[in-house]
């Protein structure tokens, strides 16, 4: 499934606003009828951002979901969501998110809740002829949170036991007419360096399978981004070329915060799939200015065939404040408007 030259999309998630950053923490003081209509307003909020930045590809901003990935356990059952975090002070890192343990059987009866995200989606932003994309985690990032037991023995039985959860999430969204899905397996590219990568793309596609050729299968790898940190050795050679193999229509890489480092992988990857590169730097306020993210885009360019690239933040917008988020996809869809008329 191609997409129109230099499509601007986004990841997945934007930044709550500062009225939802203090309810969610509150939500006791609200009934179910007020945090719904929350649940829109924000939505809103996020989706009118994106308009206004005139992206091609919007979202809803994940703004039901208190994390990319970790809402998600709130519809497993068999887990027993840990009370506290391990360290709670000192700088922040991802050692400050500990593991949930097992106590019983995976399973998700009511879904993941992407399907409902999608449809509000789909209700908010009926007017703007967008195209609507939504995100899901992909098992083997789903499982990182979870402490092996007795019955899953290692991370793998436990990605193995969540997969069927995904890819169940996936066929319902593409019963929903959802036309776009982003399976997010960031850790698979932070820890592909030392595991075995065949195997990783084999879970990719036994997951994606329902929506293959059904829908525009789109996956993140970056290196993590829990308060500006990443987790990951940072380079994407060590996943090629098994990774050419995955069956996706758009792989998004994260380039800006690496100073684009192994921009020239973005050729041989363009020859199995779309490239959605990453030019605006999530983890940082500098404000890319039109004129950078221009430049950007045309050393792109040199690489890979203009209907092949997409154009996004490294990451999800979720960990940068709101004013910066909004002016970066402003700057960075007239960046990518600049070049487009160039062609």
């Amino acid at each position: 499934m191609h997409s129109q030259p230099l499509r601007t999309s986004v990841i997945g998630s934007y930044p709550f606003p500062g009225w939802l950053e203090f309810a969610s923490k509150h939500l006791d003081q609200f009934g179910s009828a007020d945090i719904e209509e929350m649940q829109d307003d924000a939505a809103r909020v996020a989706i009118d951002d994106q308009l206004d930045a005139d992206l091609d590809v919007i979202t809803d901003g994940e703004q039901t979901r208190f994390d990319f990935n970790l809402s998600f356990y709130g519809f497993i059952e068999g887990i027993a969501l840990e009370p506290a975090s391990p360290r709670r002070f000192g700088p922040p890192a991802h050692d400050q998110r500990g593991k949930h343990e097992i106590i019983g059987e995976l399973r998700a009866p009511r879904g993941l809740g992407a399907v409902e995200e999608f449809k509000r989606l789909e209700r908010l932003a009926a007017a703007s002829e967008k195209q609507l994309k939504v995100s899901v985690p992909g098992p083997f990032t789903l499982s990182g949170r979870l402490a092996p037991n007795a019955s899953y023995k290692d991370r793998y039985a436990i990605t193995e036991a969540l997969l069927p959860i995904v890819r169940k999430e996936i066929e319902e969204l593409v019963a929903a007419r959802c036309v776009e899905i982003c399976v997010d397996e960031p850790s698979m590219s932070c820890y592909g360096w030392k595991e075995d990568t065949r195997r990783f793309v084999d879970i990719f596609n036994r997951t994606v399978e329902p929506a293959r050729g059904k829908a525009r299968i789109c996956t993140h790898l970056c290196f993590g981004n829990f308060k500006g940190h990443p987790v990951g050795w940072r380079k994407y050679a060590p996943l090629f070329p098994a990774f050419f193999d995955l069956h996706a229509d758009e792989v998004h890489v994260e380039m800006a915060n690496r100073e684009y480092a192994e921009l020239e992988i973005i050729k041989p990857m363009s020859e199995h799939y779309d490239v959605a590169v990453g030019i605006i730097d999530v983890k940082s306020y500098h404000i890319e200015t039109v004129d950078q993210v221009a430049d950007a885009v045309r050393a792109c360019v040199r690489h890979a065939p203009a209907d092949r690239l997409v154009f996004a933040p490294d990451c999800g917008l979720s960990q940068t404040a709101r004013w910066a988020a909004k002016q970066k996809l402003i700057n960075m869809v007239e960046g990518v408007k600049r070049v487009r008329e160039e062609l």
